[in-house]
């Protein structure tokens, strides 16, 4: 049978992604399709040699045929155009917040919980929010030693997480400083260069930001769990990859040699732990990787069934791309896709 694929959003900062990431795993499609908005429908987009031209996304008969696609042009997009796509058989794998927390939508991060993406009434997977993939990617290590209870994280994100004119704009703050003349500010509610923003996404009523309480609900879904996540999110001005310090509370002591052994066995996981040689993990050196990199593993001073460690993963990457891909690995690997 030939696989056809299609990418819906493709100008974005992840449908980029799909690109590269489709390519460089040797995705086995025979035919790929782009869909965009009216702005960038009729552009252009080298795959695999081939000049593929970006079609305007419409309720139509577009999706006949189609086995796979990978959305990523927002919810409202998502919503609007679900059953559109899926109509004749399509799985849709969606990157945006619509679907994650609905209980007929399976919410996946295949070294979790992949057989979870076989239960699929709706035709639909959700890609679950950046920050909670390379989490619960670290958690599940853990939570097979002893059952995770509570986990409290700060994350430190980087602009792409708000998209690739973000990450321009983040450019353009350190050029108009470095020559002394006003920033600009659009994509963030202050200036990012030489600065740290302790809001990412809007508040909600109890004080939280909606991504905040995206990685309390959605960890909780993933793993099938009652964990308590506690989380502080932080823009801070990296360009790619974001940072997660990550307390957590075992319901037995667990200890660092067994934690470091879970973490260097675990799938999607690279240990890189030696504080004496000044060797951990940093966004810098893990944008554009695949793995989430785990390292600074400590004893929680005080609780003994405490664990503190760090955590850095390309979000652009296996925070959106990079895992909707993987979905749609496991799907082809079990003979799902019809």
């Amino acid at each position: 049978k030939k696989m056809k694929v299609a990418i819906v959003g493709v100008s974005g900062a992840v449908g980029q992604e799909f690109l590269r990431v489709l390519d460089e795993r040797n995705f086995p499609l025979d035919e790929l399709v782009l869909f965009g908005s009216k702005r960038s429908a009729g552009t252009t987009y080298t795959f695999r040699g081939k000049q593929i031209e970006v079609k305007l996304l419409q309720h139509n008969d577009d999706f006949k045929g189609v086995d796979i696609a990978f959305t990523s042009a927002g919810a409202g997009t998502s919503k609007e155009f679900a059953e559109t796509i899926t109509k004749y058989g399509a799985v849709m794998i969606d990157n945006s917040s619509a679907f994650r927390m609905d209980a007929d939508v399976p919410l996946v991060v295949p070294e979790v919980n992949a057989a979870d993406a076989k239960d699929r009434p709706r035709g639909v997977i959700a890609n679950p929010n950046c920050t909670t993939i390379q989490m619960v990617v670290a958690l599940k290590a853990i939570e097979n030693l002893s059952h995770i209870k509570t986990v409290h994280v700060s994350t430190y994100q980087a602009a792409s997480g708000a998209g690739a004119a973000a990450m321009d704009e983040l450019y353009e703050q350190y050029r108009q400083l470095l020559a002394g003349e006003p920033v600009t500010v659009e994509k963030f509610a202050y200036q990012l260069a030489f600065n740290l923003i302790p809001q990412v996404d809007v508040f909600t009523e109890n004080g939280y930001t909606k991504e905040e309480m995206k990685m309390f609900n959605e960890t909780r879904k993933i793993m099938h769990s009652d964990v308590k996540v506690s989380a502080t999110c932080v823009r801070v001005p990296a360009l790619r990859a974001h940072s997660e310090s990550i307390w957590i509370e075992t319901e037995r002591p667990v200890s660092i040699e067994e934690a470091r052994e879970a973490f260097a066995n675990a799938e999607g996981v690279i240990l890189q732990d030696n504080p004496a040689e000044k060797d951990y993990p940093m966004p810098l050196f893990i944008a554009g990787k695949d793995p989430v990199y785990v390292g600074r593993i400590r004893k929680d001073l005080t609780n003994d069934c405490g664990l503190t460690f760090w955590a850095v993963g390309d979000q652009i990457k296996k925070g959106a791309a990079l895992n909707a891909v993987q979905i749609a690995e496991y799907l082809i690997k079990e003979g799902d896709i019809k």
